[in-house]
């Protein structure tokens, strides 16, 4: 019997990898014999970047980059197994979590960061790119990522402006000449999830914004920057990222990404699924597991193990789902493949305890759930 297990981490407690070996230890419990394929998942957020190392036999590097702020720090990113292919989660760089909320500011936070990640891969020869945009800290457009990069962003007397979505009004001209040439040879591909304009009332500026600290007024100017920012695009490019569907990603990274850089918007369950060949790995499975630490009524919405029970169910397969902790409106997932829904907590517990036990907990629930798929379903 073959069984696929292909999880998201347990976020605080294990990676995929580790979900998936523990799981593959209850199933093996259960049927010895069985053929176990192991497919770490994610869905473009945090732990896609250990996610693909890990499924593709990659390594993690470090480099020292600018944070929100402008702060030297040390940030991760990844090589594929291929040796080509270069995994950077934004948020390394850029994150959210890499400020005190007293710094919070999107009039000066930088994805300047980012672009130097992206340039370290270049650096190693990758030329494919899969970026996790989620988690900025910033609401510039991507103007520091393309400084970094070497595009030259300059105002009316041809200085080059300083950093923040604060700066973009007195924009006057970009200039590429001086860009990074190994730039043209590149394939990036973005993990992207929602459907968020450039500018507008459902933008970047005024949707993302507050989160990352603007008040009301910033919000407006930060959203008026943006429009300013898209039509010297447009006239540099001509391409109009205004309105276009989800390029308010990332504080408006998105949008730079791709009128600068060609870059091609994905879910990002679709991004790690064809990169860790999920699809081949189902061929002739009997049973699917997947999982992560929460699943309810927003697991429908490209997270992980919605993403994997809709390519099952394409070939008929039965799916489960382990959590850790299981929410209101699971009921969508069974539209999309889910077979079952199932709590790996085995007696009352806090939350330290689980998160503490969680590789126990997911090896005996998923012997015990193989055992009864393969008595109750004729899988033995």
């Amino acid at each position: 019997m073959k069984i696929v297990i292909a999880p998201d981490s347990f976020k605080g407690s294990l990676t995929a990898k580790q979900v998936g070996d523990a799981i593959a230890a209850g199933v093996r419990k259960a049927l010895p014999d069985s053929d176990i394929v192991i497919k770490p998942m994610a869905d473009g957020g945090e732990g896609t970047l250990q996610c693909l190392v890990d499924a593709t036999g990659g390594k993690i590097l470090q480099a020292t980059v600018k944070n929100p702020l402008g702060r030297q720090i040390t940030a991760e990113f990844g090589i594929l197994g291929d040796g080509k292919t270069c995994v950077i989660e934004m948020a390394a760089a850029s994150g959210l979590y890499l400020i005190d909320a007293s710094e919070r500011n999107p009039l000066v936070t930088t994805t300047y960061g980012f672009g130097q990640l992206i340039k370290a891969g270049l650096d190693l020869g990758c030329r494919r790119f899969i970026l996790g945009i989620g988690g900025s800290a910033t609401n510039d457009g991507g103007a520091g990522m393309l400084q970094a990069l070497g595009f030259a962003l300059l105002d009316g007397d041809g200085q080059p402006l300083a950093f923040g979505g604060g700066e973009l009004h007195k924009l006057e001209r970009i200039d590429s000449s001086s860009a990074d040439p190994r730039l043209s040879e590149c394939v990036f591909t973005i993990a992207c999830d929602v459907d968020n304009p450039f500018v507008g009332p459902n933008g970047a500026s005024h949707v993302f914004g507050p989160q990352k600290g603007a008040t009301p007024e910033m919000v407006k100017l930060l959203d008026d920057n943006l429009r300013h920012f898209a039509n010297v695009i447009e006239q540099t490019r001509g391409i109009a990222i205004h309105d276009l569907p989800g390029t308010g990603a990332a504080g408006g990274v998105a949008g730079a990404l791709l009128a600068f850089l060609n870059g091609e918007l994905k879910s990002g369950i679709q991004i790690v699924s064809e990169t860790t060949r999920l699809a081949e790995a189902m061929e002739g499975a009997d049973l699917v597991f997947t999982g992560e630490g929460q699943v309810d009524h927003q697991t429908a919405q490209g997270k992980t193990p919605c993403g994997v029970a809709k390519l099952a169910q394409q070939r008929g397969i039965p799916v489960i789902v382990l959590a850790g902790s299981i929410g209101t409106g699971i009921e969508a997932l069974y539209k999309h493949g889910v077979t079952a829904v199932a709590s790996i907590i085995n007696k009352p517990m806090t939350l330290e305890q689980a998160m503490a036990q969680t590789a126990g907990l997911l090896e005996q629930a998923a012997e015990q759930l193989t055992r009864i798929f393969a008595t109750k379903g004729g899988l033995s």
